[in-house]
């Protein structure tokens, strides 16, 4: 009975896990706006509710687009160890070496990233407050991806040490537990990056040096855990599921000394200064005219399109996350 309580429990929790959680990305996009100068509040703030809402679009596109499921990882563990050295920083290096099929399948969020970035830097360039608006909260995703150690893992939801499950433990039930209640989000103003594409590649070298740690300790403390009182009957967004447990979780989050919200703000911090960098590079033009946005018929049938394809709950890509 023990083993199919617990096997139960861990199907449960694998079917309900997404990258940093629909909550954390939200919350991720919606604070790092509050880091901007007041020459890009004019438009961020008055979208700051599309900029948030849309956050998770890049999430909802894994159910519709068969390619989008590598933009949000890396398993950067497959090319040897730490600082993974024999794994060249360019796109067409890494390609020429490893082929372009076994470096998609490995994940290619650093790369994804700055490809991002370049399209928001040419949205700012050409002025276009839709496209701006929409870049800003999708490459926002990805960048908060980055910051999560399970991403840069290919052991990413334990299914390789029996701890399926935690990818969405990390980055979805603490956060949800914590965020609003205990953490704090201010963090100061964004900042000009010298080099976005170093920058993202250390962010993905802080978080594959975390992943071990994030596995172990789970580890560790689940042996001090009966499994009835590792998970419960609880409360999440008006729903009583079963999930980890609200003591679990926060053992597991003292354990971590604080690491899940560290990253979390280091995501924040990221998103703006990615955004404000973009809008530097593109020669700081002036937004005070792009405050209302206008999306055209392509870009809301992509919307609804997203929408009607995550409910439908047919992911592409590996299911694990």
């Amino acid at each position: 009975m023990r083993r199919l309580l617990l096997a139960l429990c861990l199907l449960f929790i694998s079917q309900q896990c997404f990258c940093w959680g629909f909550f954390a990305h939200q919350k991720i996009n919606y604070y790092a706006v509050f880091l901007l100068p007041p020459e890009m509040m004019v438009l961020y703030k008055p979208n700051i509710e599309f900029i948030t809402e849309h956050a998770v679009d890049p999430d909802k596109r894994r159910y519709a687009v068969a390619e989008e499921g590598p933009r949000h990882y890396i398993d950067i563990d497959h090319y040897g160890n730490y600082p993974f050295d024999s794994l060249p920083r360019k796109w067409e290096d890494a390609v020429a070496k490893y082929s372009l099929n076994t470096i998609t399948e490995n994940g290619i969020v650093p790369w994804w990233v700055q490809t991002m970035y370049r399209r928001l830097v040419n949205a700012f360039k050409e002025k276009d407050g839709a496209r701006i608006l929409k870049l800003s909260a999708e490459i926002g995703h990805y960048i908060a991806d980055a910051h999560v150690p399970l991403h840069a893992s290919s052991n990413h939801n334990g299914q390789l040490t029996g701890q399926q499950g935690i990818h969405g433990f990390w980055e979805s039930r603490i956060p949800e537990l914590l965020a609003d209640k205990e953490w704090s989000f201010f963090i100061g103003k964004a900042e000009y990056i010298k080099s976005p594409g170093d920058f993202i590649w250390k962010r993905i070298l802080e978080s594959a040096a975390a992943a071990d740690t994030v596995l172990q300790y789970e580890r560790e403390l689940s042996k001090k855990f009966s499994i009835d009182k590792k998970f419960a009957f609880e409360d999440r967004n008006g729903k009583v599921v079963r999930q980890y447990s609200t003591a679990y979780s926060l053992a597991y989050n003292e354990l971590l000394k604080g690491m899940i919200e560290r990253r979390m703000r280091s995501s924040i911090y990221a998103v703006a200064s990615f955004w404000y960098t973009a809008w530097v590079d593109a020669g700081q033009p002036d937004l005070t005219k792009l405050s209302s946005k206008t999306f055209s018929e392509e870009d809301l049938k992509e919307f609804e399109l997203l929408n009607q394809a995550w409910k439908s709950n047919e992911m592409n890509g590996r299911k694990e996350e």
